[in-house]
């Protein structure tokens, strides 16, 4: 009866740490979503829905720079991925597919890589796989801060007037009907 006693007191101590803990992890989680947190000292929103996208000028594959601003009047898929992540070399054909379909329809891809090695990587990589859309690079990985990214694959869909309409993170199946009705969508309505 004693041993009962104690294991019921241990599980009961146990359960009430567990409750503090995950108490304190939503709290924390709730503080880093606010503009004004201690946990966000550089006082800007967190990116999503309606928010303009940050511009940004990098060089392509070719060593051209290309700014945001460039595709301003389309609705963008803004992905930023590396090669050496799978989830993001998964999604990559379902991308091109995507591009094929919508491309002359006002809208554009922009994959930026955040390969240390930048184009010596990236160019093999997108004629490996057979890839046209636009890809920049970003070898020093800036980008991640600016848009706010906590790993990759993250994608951003931008309207024509450079708001963010959706983030998505993590790798998605973009050749997807419902993916390509979602973008004609946007596309039709703006």
């Amino acid at each position: 009866m004693k041993e009962k006693n104690q294991l019921f007191r241990r599980v009961k101590v146990r359960t009430l740490i567990l409750i503090v803990l995950m108490t304190i992890g939503v709290g924390i989680i709730v503080l880093l979503q606010l503009k004004d947190s201690p946990f966000n000292p550089s006082g800007k929103p967190p990116l999503g829905k309606g928010v303009p996208a940050p511009n940004f000028s990098l060089p392509d594959i070719e060593g051209k720079k290309v700014s945001l601003t460039n595709f301003k009047g389309k609705i963008v898929l803004l992905n930023i991925w590396a090669t050496w992540c799978a989830p993001c070399v998964a999604e990559m054909p379902s991308m091109e597919k995507l591009y094929q379909e919508l491309k002359g329809e006002g809208f554009e891809i922009i994959a930026v890589s955040i390969d240390e090695s930048g184009a010596k990587t990236v160019l093999p990589f997108m004629e490996r796989y057979d890839l046209s859309f636009p890809a920049l690079t970003n070898p020093k990985g800036d980008i991640k801060n600016l848009y706010q990214i906590t790993g990759v694959p993250e994608s951003f869909i931008l309207d024509q007037n450079g708001i963010i309409v959706e983030k998505i993170i993590g790798p998605r199946d973009w050749a997807d009907s419902e993916a390509i009705r979602y973008f004609r969508n946007i596309i039709q309505s703006n």
